[in-house]
């Protein structure tokens, strides 16, 4: 079981492996994401998806990215949601241009998508730190990801930041299967260096920590791991 705010975010991105990325990213960082190319599109789900972030591209289809900001600004409804512009620009002309227009960052392509990420939740810390007041329950274990502490059976739990990254995904999709790739993908991004037995290592270690053996943190054999408090 989970309760939280949802944090909403809108990708406005018309290079769709980029947009994808991206709402990968984020998805595994606990966004609820919704994207488009379309910068019309962009100004209607602002709207109707009322997103806690935004982030956009500046050379879109449609409207441009840069307009896109400036009729968010001008909004009153609008006017305090937090923007990243994402370029391809890199002068230092455009990058003040893109922040005057009302961009609360700026973000030269290529870049890290953690990073990004990371961008995001401190932008939104500032600005609604409400969102970042989450708890994770599953099965007696319990996550508080704002004082990034774990408890299991009401008593504390002390883990790695691997193994807090892997029990959080765990906690957020309870009783679905991962394989060993999808776990990996989650937990360490597109990382190429790191292997999938390093999976099994991790889902060891966080057995050991909780204090059980398969329990919870179910084996499906040829398919990967669960968390079932079912068990």
């Amino acid at each position: 079981m989970r309760t939280s705010a949802s944090k909403r975010l809108l990708i406005v991105e018309d290079d769709r492996p980029i947009a994808e990325l991206l709402k990968h990213h984020f998805t595994s960082a606990g966004y609820t994401v919704t994207t488009t190319p379309d910068g019309d599109e962009a100004l209607i789900l602002i709207e109707e998806v009322k997103p806690d972030l935004v982030l956009l591209d500046w050379m879109i289809e449609g409207t441009s990215g840069i307009e896109v900001c400036r009729r968010v600004r001008r909004s009153s409804r609008t006017a305090q949601l937090p923007i990243i512009m994402l370029t391809a620009r890199g002068d230092e002309e455009d990058r003040v241009r893109g922040l005057e227009t009302g961009a609360d960052d700026f973000v030269a392509k290529p870049f890290s998508p953690k990073e990004l990420v990371a961008r995001a939740n401190a932008l939104l810390r500032r600005s609604q730190p409400k969102l970042f007041e989450e708890k994770l329950t599953y099965g007696g274990i319990e996550m508080d990801t704002a004082a990034h502490r774990v408890r299991r059976d009401g008593h504390p739990v002390t883990l790695g930041p691997t193994e807090y990254r892997l029990l959080q995904y765990f906690l957020r999709n309870p009783e679905r299967v991962f394989s060993r790739q999808q776990l990996l993908d989650a937990v360490w991004g597109h990382n190429e260096d790191v292997e999938l037995r390093t999976v099994d290592v991790l889902i060891r270690r966080l057995r050991q920590a909780l204090g059980e053996g398969p329990g919870r943190l179910r084996t499906v054999r040829s398919e990967g791991y669960s968390l079932d408090a079912n068990v």
